[in-house]
């Protein structure tokens, strides 16, 4: 099993062109740690799955979820949707610090 990545992220609010997503996004350190795990994936199984994306356990207070990351500007960014259920279960809003962790599967 994969260690945890793990950060403080503040929540955004991104509005798409369907509907309201709400995310946080990695960046530094544990960018790299993701994009070291894409590739290492890529790697063993000789491609990577859609989008370049990861599946991973999220957790985000005391909720965990099976979600995936999403690389962004080649992969120095990685993106987590956080969904409503989560943000109620926790108290959150857009704007909100929250400490997430991650853990690739």
């Amino acid at each position: 099993m994969s260690e945890a990545i793990t950060a403080i992220l503040p929540l955004r609010r991104w509005q798409g062109e369907k509907a309201v997503y709400h995310l946080v996004t990695f960046l530094g350190d544990e960018a790299e740690a993701l994009a070291g795990h894409a590739l290492m994936q890529r790697l063993e199984f000789g491609r990577s799955r859609g989008f370049g994306s990861i599946k991973v356990t999220a957790r985000i207070g005391s909720t965990e979820w099976k979600s995936s990351v999403f690389p962004q500007d080649k992969q120095t960014e990685w993106v987590l949707l956080v969904s409503k259920k989560v943000m109620r279960a926790e108290d959150l809003a857009a704007g909100d610090e929250c400490a997430v962790s991650v853990t690739p599967i």
